[in-house]
C-alpha cells in the first residue's frame, strides 16, 4: 500500500521546489528565469504587464533580468542578445524606481516571440 503516498509525495516535492523560488534562490539556467517570471498566465511578468505587480514582483524582476544578462545567447547573434537583455533589466529597474514610462518599457522589453524567434533553440 505503500504506492499509495508515492504520487501525493511527488507533489508536495513540486510545492515545496516552487516555495524555494519564492523565497528567492538564485536561477542556475536561462529555463529557470523562464519558469520563474514568465510561464503561465499568473506569471510575475504578467501581473506586472497587467498593472497588479507588487514592488516584490518588480524587484524579482530585477533580479532575474540581471541574472539572464550575464548568460550566453543559447542561439543567434549575442549583440541581439545583449541588446534585449540590458533593455530587460533597465526596463524592471526603472519600475523598481517608479519611473514614468517604465510599464510601457517592460511591455515592450518583454515581448516573448521577438527574443524567442532569434534565440531560442528549437526544441529536443
Amino acid at each position: 500500500m505503500a504506492h499509495r503516498w508515492i504520487l501525493p509525495g511527488f507533489a508536495a516535492a513540486g510545492l515545496l521546489m516552487g516555495a524555494a523560488w519564492a523565497q528567492g534562490d538564485e536561477p542556475k539556467s536561462i529555463k529557470d528565469v523562464m519558469v520563474a517570471v514568465h510561464k503561465g498566465k499568473d506569471s510575475t511578468i504578467s501581473k506586472v504587464k497587467d498593472g497588479k505587480g507588487t514592488e516584490d514582483d518588480n524587484k524579482k524582476l530585477v533580479k532575474m533580468y540581471e541574472f539572464l544578462a550575464t548568460q550566453k545567447a543559447p542561439k543567434g547573434d549575442e549583440k541581439s542578445w545583449k541588446d534585449k537583455t540590458e533593455a530587460l533589466v533597465a526596463a524592471a529597474k526603472d519600475l523598481v524606481d517608479k519611473k514614468d514610462g517604465a510599464l510601457d518599457k517592460v511591455k515592450a522589453a518583454s515581448n516573448c516571440k521577438a527574443c524567442h524567434d532569434v534565440h531560442k533553440p528549437p526544441a529536443k
